[in-house]
């Protein structure tokens, strides 16, 4: 789920006080703006139609099945 995945980064990001974790920092912040995009949104929600159809609806099989859909992987 998009919204606790976004909870969970933004408590990680709130540990991240040193110096040397600001570019992490930084590079989360980053995919927060990603994930609370509304291309982001709107692709999600293409792909979990697509994955409903196919009977692909488990959640540890949506990010893995997302990636073979976009980098082309071959159909089991």
């Amino acid at each position: 789920d998009t919204d606790r995945a976004l909870v969970l980064l933004e408590e990680y990001c709130k540990k991240l006080r040193k110096p040397e974790e600001q570019q992490l920092k930084k590079a989360i912040r980053k995919v927060m703006g990603i994930f609370k995009s509304s291309l982001f949104q709107a692709l999600l929600g293409s792909f979990k139609k697509k994955a409903t159809r196919h009977g692909t609806t488990s959640h540890t099989s949506l990010p893995a099945a997302l990636a073979c859909d976009v980098l082309g992987c071959p159909k089991a």
